[in-house]
């Protein structure tokens, strides 16, 4: 049985810009676990090897992130950059490395280190604003849906409502389980996976969960919209010509 995750009404309301700066630090991390990857595939294994495992069953990883992981924070946040971290090893295959880079975005400081300082218990985002966001897994699994980069293939609309609607209804733990498999699935068909933005929503989920997965869902069905009526509109565009060649 599912445990839900409790509500997040007491949380203080989040400081005023508090969003870029958590993404930055999130962005630089995925980045740094990216170039370890790519110039050391003893350290890749090493990070792949934590998939869908604990922190107490991980301890090949230590020696390649534990500098980059911030000290004295609370646990879901050490499991969230531990899990991203063997997510992006086991996507960022040889010969790919440079794509899931560039799907990652810049951080404002690329020779800063991310910052191994504590951070205290997820106070959540300022969810109102698209600027800082990201892309989310919502937006990721439409992708996937209506177009497939680079292959001919891509999820089913069922599918993808199925897999999201799992994630949504999971607490901590389903969610570390279930995330790899879908994140696996995604990167199958070339759609990105906005590390950075992963990386938060997990450290989040515990407070947060529930605007986490209404957005994960707004982003999804808009995403899906916004396809069904380009499509349209292409349509339309199109049909005078085949008239006249009629």
């Amino acid at each position: 049985m599912t445990t839900q995750a409790p509500s997040s009404a007491a949380v203080p309301a989040p400081r005023s810009g508090e969003e870029p700066i958590r993404l930055d630090r999130y962005r630089m991390f995925a980045e740094a676990v990216l170039t370890k990857c790519a110039g050391d595939p003893g350290a890749r294994s090493a990070l792949r090897s934590g998939v869908r495992k604990d922190l107490n069953s991980v301890p090949r990883m230590h020696r390649v992130i534990a500098h980059l992981v911030p000290q004295n924070v609370p646990e879901d946040t050490e499991q969230a950059y531990y899990a991203v971290a063997a997510m992006i090893a086991e996507q960022a295959r040889r010969g790919s490395v440079a794509a899931e880079a560039d799907a990652t975005p810049t951080p404002r400081d690329e020779s800063t280190a991310p910052a191994a300082e504590p951070e205290t218990a997820p106070s959540g985002a300022r969810w109102g604003g698209e600027r800082n966001y990201g892309t989310s897994l919502g937006a990721s699994f439409a992708l996937a849906v209506v177009r497939s980069p680079g292959l001919e293939r891509k999820m089913r609309r069922g599918t993808a409502e199925s897999r999201l609607n799992l994630l949504c209804k999971q607490g901590v733990s389903g969610l570390h389980r279930h995330v790899p498999a879908s994140v696996r699935y995604l990167r199958s068909l070339d759609v990105p996976v906005d590390w950075a933005r992963l990386l938060q929503d997990l450290i989040d989920w515990r407070r947060h969960s529930g605007r986490i997965t209404r957005r994960w869902l707004q982003d999804f069905y808009r995403r899906l919209q916004e396809e069904e009526r380009r499509l349209r509109e292409q349509a339309d565009t199109q049909e005078p010509d085949s008239v006249d060649g009629t």
